[in-house]
């Protein structure tokens, strides 16, 4: 096959100057709009009044939808969104769920308005259906999502969507995911917007070509209605609203909570100092069978009250572990949204003025068509949230005011387990694990990542109930726990994951487990400022274990030992027949550290023992902590690090005058220099580390060592899962031999310059 097909690009939704959209919408379909004189003449009262109505709509609609739907990802899971939109699709206010499933929604909305407007129109009533990831909306074909114009007097007002991830909706395998693919023809349907309901009424035939394709088509029929239902309900409540205060009024406040949002952000932008900051992440076996590693790269410059996010030489689309242009922005707002906009109103449409995107096209998180996509969300898209975090963590460490806002990445990944088979009484079931959902947080400056607390890209995510899960599908469990070790060590530990054991129980036969998860290989929760990374995934199917027998006898396996049988380790990307006599194991990633772990103190570290998050071998070779010889084993572990390192060549001199120290995170100030430029200083000894702007990393003491190094839970041996050469990477203040830096990466991977001023990398 051709690596693109003609006419695509049609498809490939981009932002656009909105005068431009303005123009390629039919005449026929007439818009209300209010100007600038209007927005600023609303009274700050009515103003809070309105706004908080709006907010109130989106949370009415998550209600309706978790209500209406009988899938376990909305009821149980909430993987879904919805958001309120101006005239022209720009987001208002978004839901507090999954919110990358609504970081692409406008662009649905501006395509839809493009192409739809003349033929077949958009009128009062309708709605469209769509599940294309390029023109926008979700960020795989799973994301579904139903878009509705909201008229007010013959005007189209705005707009509301609802999306929610459905079980299947076809393609080669079940659950529409394939590891197999190499193509989007492997998947399911793309399908742009169409007129799903029309004057209100629900088009069957549209409807019957839709569910068609479905293994669970009554399930997915459910979460269709239950969005349709969201948007009648926020048509209602908008409209009710207008009743009230005049459509005027409203759009004013609309279009100013969007203005508030893009002001507040750009204040808090201005207000840290400008830099760029360099990340690369990657991605794990591009499908099945593949033992390869596929990198994506970050350079994030703030300038002023702006942010360009830049990745140029990520690594050309492969396989299936590729998100189209959607994902990436979605990538973008995972992070944005909870680290820089916590405390600002998600009205998405004004926080998205302040960014822009660069990217090549064609790319694995900038997929062109035809590719395969299914792993969108929990692949690439996520890897690309990892990498925004990380630079945006290093640029709130440089201000003390900003300093709350730092987090380590947490969990990393997603690890998916998809499970089909037939139940006991013959009906085919379609479901999954999603226990992962607790994952652990990353550490901040001032407190440790929160354990097993959730995703930071889905914020109201939550692990379905045991009996949930147990009543939905043929399962059994025989453990769901916390996982000690998990977390990056640092100053401020990494938040613990979990690990859930379950077997076949109701079965007519063998059930297949489809895998999905990078971070098998190397971390993807890479800790800051010398904290060490999450810990990876490690998922196991056991062959003819002798879980039966042991619950047969009395007890309760607890341990992967006590299993017995056959252990297969998983792929990232796997699919495993599990016979009767099988057993799945689940462990997750984990949240990054924060800082030296030699810094931590060494009572929150007994603590940790004492309530088993940490280990005793843990506390010792990490953390340095043992009953009575704490500060002699903290010594021995600098002077280890002395003696193992690989100092460089003694590079250009530098040094620091006594002026002030501003900070750069926990380790490091920076400080004026004697040869008038600006110095990075070690904030624990003052020694000189390197001119800011050239790369100081490289000229540090260094060790490198096997991954196991990193902690001595969750590390099995990279060779397990890929060809190349995977190493634990420290780098060390020259003077007190403090970690700066801690690493789990490719053995190919440069000493790049992480940080600089906004003027020394382009």
């Amino acid at each position: 096959m051709e690596d693109t097909v003609p006419f695509s690009d049609r498809f490939a939704s981009r932002p656009a100057p909105l005068d431009e959209l303005r123009r390629a919408i039919s005449p026929d379909l007439r818009l209300h709009a209010v100007d600038q004189a209007a927005v600023e003449a609303v009274d700050p009262l009515t103003y809070e009044v309105v706004r908080h109505r709006i907010w109130s709509i989106t949370d009415e609609m998550g209600d309706t939808l978790k209500r209406m739907s009988g899938s376990t990802s909305v009821t149980e899971v909430n993987d879904f969104d919805f958001t309120i939109g101006d005239e022209l699709g720009q987001e208002v206010q978004v839901g507090l769920f999954n919110t990358g499933l609504v970081a692409a929604m406008d662009l649905a909305i501006y395509w839809t308005l493009r192409h739809r407007s003349a033929n077949p129109g958009i009128a009062e009533g309708d709605m469209f259906l769509c599940n294309d990831p390029w023109v926008g909306g979700g960020l795989h074909q799973n994301d579904v999502a139903v878009l509705a114009p909201i008229f007010h007097d013959g005007l189209l007002f705005g707009w509301s969507t609802a999306i929610c991830h459905v079980a299947d909706l076809g393609g080669v395998a079940p659950g529409s995911f394939s590891p197999t693919a190499t193509d989007v023809f492997a998947e399911a349907v793309p399908t742009p917007p169409i007129k799903i309901v029309r004057g209100g009424v629900i088009q069957d035939d549209v409807v019957d070509a839709y569910l068609r394709r479905s293994r669970v088509p009554e399930m997915v029929g459910l979460d269709l209605r239950a969005k349709i239902g969201a948007n009648r309900l926020a048509t209602e409540r908008m409209l009710g609203l207008i009743g009230r205060y005049g459509a005027d009024l409203v759009k004013a406040v609309m279009k100013r909570m969007m203005d508030d949002a893009e002001r507040r952000l750009r204040a808090k932008l201005t207000a840290l100092p400008d830099g760029t900051w360099h990340a690369v992440g990657t991605q794990e076996q591009a499908l099945l069978g593949d033992r390869g590693l596929y990198t994506i790269e970050l350079r994030m410059t703030k300038v002023g009250d702006h942010l360009t996010f830049d990745f140029t030489g990520t690594d050309p689309q492969h396989g299936m572990i590729n998100c189209p242009y959607a994902g990436m922005r979605a990538g973008v707002m995972f992070a944005v949204l909870p680290i820089l906009a916590g405390d600002i109103p998600w009205a998405a449409g004004g926080l998205m003025r302040c960014f822009d995107l660069i990217s090549e096209e064609g790319t694995i998180n900038n997929a062109a068509f035809p590719a395969a996509v299914s792993k969108a969300p929990v692949g690439p898209a996520w890897a690309t949230a990892n990498l925004v975090a990380e630079c945006l963590g290093k640029m709130l460490d440089t201000t003390a005011e900003s300093r709350s806002r730092v987090q380590s990445v947490c969990a990393g990944t997603y690890d998916g387990c998809l499970l089909s088979g037939v139940d006991a009484e013959g009906r085919p079931f379609l479901g999954g694990l999603a226990d992962t959902m607790a994952s652990g947080f990353g550490a901040q400056p001032h407190a440790d990542g929160v354990d097993t607390a959730g995703l930071f890209v889905i914020p109201m995510g939550r692990a379905p109930d045991v009996e949930m899960t147990e009543l939905t599908q043929p399962l059994l469990y025989l453990w769901r726990r916390e996982e000690p070790d998990t977390g990056g060590a640092g100053r401020q530990r990494g938040g613990l994951s979990g690990s859930v054991c379950v077997i076949p129980h109701g079965t007519r036969g063998s059930m297949t487990a489809m895998f999905t998860g990078s971070g098998k290989a190397a971390s993807m929760s890479p800790g800051l400022a010398g904290g060490y990374p999450g810990g990876t995934q490690t998922d196991l199917v056991v062959h003819a274990s002798g879980a039966r027998a042991a619950l047969a006898a009395g007890w309760i396996p607890a341990t992967v030992g006590e299993l017995g049988g056959e252990h297969r380790l998983v792929q990232a990307h796997d699919e495993v027949r599990v016979e009767p006599d099988g057993v799945i194991v689940l462990r997750w990633a984990a949240g990054g550290g924060y800082g030296d772990p030699l810094l931590r103190d060494p009572a929150a570290v007994a603590r940790d023992v004492a309530e088993g998050k940490v280990s005793d071998e843990a506390a010792r070779t990490l953390y340095g902590v043992a009953p009575g010889i704490t500060d002699s084993l903290r010594h021995l572990i600098r002077e280890r690090r002395r003696e193992h390192a690989t100092v460089p060549p003694e590079p250009t001199p530098v040094r620091a005058t006594g002026g002030e120290r501003l900070p750069l995170d926990d380790n490091l100030r920076l400080a004026p220099g004697e040869d008038g430029g600006s110095v990075v200083v070690c904030a624990h000894c003052d020694h000189a580390l390197g001119r800011w702007g050239e790369n100081y990393l490289a000229g540090l003491p260094r060790r490198t060592g096997a991954t196991a190094e990193a902690g001595p839970a969750s590390w099995p041996s990279p060779h397990d899962y890929v060809d190349e050469p995977i190493e634990f990477r420290q780098f060390y203040c020259p003077g007190c031999y403090t970690a700066l830096l801690t690493q789990v990466v490719p053995a190919r991977r440069p000493i790049i310059l992480d940080r600089a001023p906004a003027t020394e990398i382009a």
